[in-house]
């Protein structure tokens, strides 16, 4: 089995870049963000390629908010280089990601859920007709295009006229996949889609997390469930209190070392041998002690 130390030496055969291949649509390379005298990251690398999921696991704690705040233009990181399709970037503003190809899909989905769901896919970017005093959302435009794109995502609605409140979790994020691939977003960053969903749910989005690959698309997917991220992953980051614990490919790493890793790999073992039974109390004289 491997410590700690293997699972980050491990990975660096991983990372020596192949011939002719494109610059990492998203790159970090030893990124570190502090909040005064409090480390968040430090020494995070992670790259994100056209047509493959990045999955960063970590427990509660372990950086993966902060991460997504860096890659979505919310904070700036401290150190480190941050490059997209291999220009180095320092981003201010969650706008400048937009514009650069990266959507972030948050937990809370920022959606309005009495708005029916062609209104939420349009959200903050709606289209118009007419000029002056009769200039007006192009309504029919927004639900023909709504129908149109979920159906391309494989996402059938009886009704995108219906409230998006009233769809299942799994098929509210199946919608922001779908609005961000239309956008044209080349990095898709999805936190934690799984994480209140079921089991039927949660295979609903990871199956358009699949379809976004497909598409072409580098998606980031934060999450701490090994069994999620290796059925769509081909890359994983592990982080353990702000820093990494591992780096590995798909073709390198089994599921079972993966949860292994993920569950706190040697740290675990220790654990667990502390918590062993004791043996048995005995008399001076080496008899078992009565229990009558």
């Amino acid at each position: 089995m491997t410590d700690a130390s293997e699972a980050r030496e491990a990975p660096e055969a991983d990372k020596a870049p192949e011939a002719g291949r494109a610059p990492a649509l998203v790159e970090l390379d030893d990124v570190s963000k502090y909040y005064g005298n409090i480390r968040a990251l430090e020494g995070v690398s992670l790259e994100a390629h056209a047509g493959e999921v990045t999955c960063v696991l970590g427990d509660n704690g372990a950086g993966k908010s902060t991460l997504i705040k860096i890659i979505a233009g919310l904070h700036q990181h401290d150190a480190g280089t941050f490059r997209i399709e291999g220009e180095s970037v320092r981003l201010s503003k969650p706008r400048e990601a937009l514009d650069r190809g990266i959507a972030t899909v948050y937990q809370d989905l920022a959606v309005v859920p009495l708005m029916p769901v062609w209104r939420n896919f349009f959200l903050g970017s709606e289209p118009t007709k007419g000029v002056g005093p009769f200039k007006r959302m192009d309504v029919e435009f927004m639900r023909r295009t709504t129908r149109e794109e979920l159906l391309r995502m494989g996402i059938d609605l009886r009704d995108v006229d219906q409230p998006i409140g009233t769809l299942s979790g799994g098929e509210r994020q199946c919608v922001a996949i779908a609005r961000a691939v239309y956008f044209g977003a080349k990095v898709l960053v999805l936190d934690e889609p799984t994480a209140a969903l079921g089991v039927k749910q949660s295979g609903v989005v990871l199956k358009y997390v699949a379809a976004a690959r497909d598409a072409g698309l580098g998606v980031v997917l934060i999450t701490h469930n090994p069994h999620h991220a290796y059925l769509v992953g081909d890359r994983f980051i592990l982080l353990k209190r702000g820093t990494m614990a591992g780096s590995y490919v798909k073709s390198g790493i089994e599921l079972d070392e993966l949860t292994r890793q993920m569950a706190g790999g040697s740290e675990l073992e220790e654990l667990s041998h502390e918590l062993e039974r004791a043996p048995e109390p005995l008399h001076l004289g080496g008899e078992p002690t009565d229990r009558s």
